[in-house]
C-alpha cells in the first residue's frame, strides 16, 4: 500500500511495464507486438482486423502523458494516432470503422476530468 501511494503522489501508478500481445481466443499462439518499456496498454482492434490502437508512455520520461498509437499485428509500422500533454486512452473504433472514441484529461480546465472524444478516422 505504501509504494501505491507513493507512485501516486508523483501522478503513476504500477504496473509501470506492460506489453502487447495477440493470441488465438483459446490462448493459443501467442506473441508479442510491442516490445517498447514502459506501459503499452488499453488495446483495440482496427476494424480491419490487421491494426491495433493503444495508449502508451513509451515516449515519456516521467511515464506520462499518455498517448494513442497504431501498430500492425505483427508489430510493425507503429504510428503516433494523437498528441497532447496530457493523458488519452481507452480508444474504441466504431463497428464500421469511420469514428474513434477515446477517453482524454484534455480541455478540462486543469482538473482531473477525463472526457470522451469523437474522431472521424481518417485512414
Amino acid at each position: 500500500m505504501t509504494e501505491y501511494k507513493d507512485l501516486l503522489k508523483q501522478g503513476l501508478v504500477q504496473p509501470t511495464e506492460m506489453e502487447l500481445f495477440i493470441a488465438n481466443a483459446d490462448g493459443s499462439d501467442a506473441r508479442q507486438i510491442t516490445k517498447m518499456g514502459k506501459a503499452n496498454w488499453a488495446p483495440y482492434w482496427h476494424p480491419s482486423g490487421n491494426k491495433i490502437i493503444f495508449a502508451s508512455n513509451h515516449a515519456t520520461e516521467r511515464g506520462f502523458p499518455f498517448t494513442l498509437y497504431l501498430i500492425n499485428t505483427d508489430g510493425t509500422g507503429l504510428e503516433q494516432v494523437s498528441g497532447s500533454d496530457t493523458f488519452d486512452a481507452f480508444p474504441v473504433f466504431s463497428k464500421d470503422g469511420r469514428y474513434l472514441v477515446f477517453s482524454s484529461n484534455r480541455n478540462n480546465g486543469g482538473t482531473h476530468d477525463t472526457n470522451l472524444f469523437l474522431a472521424e478516422w481518417q485512414d
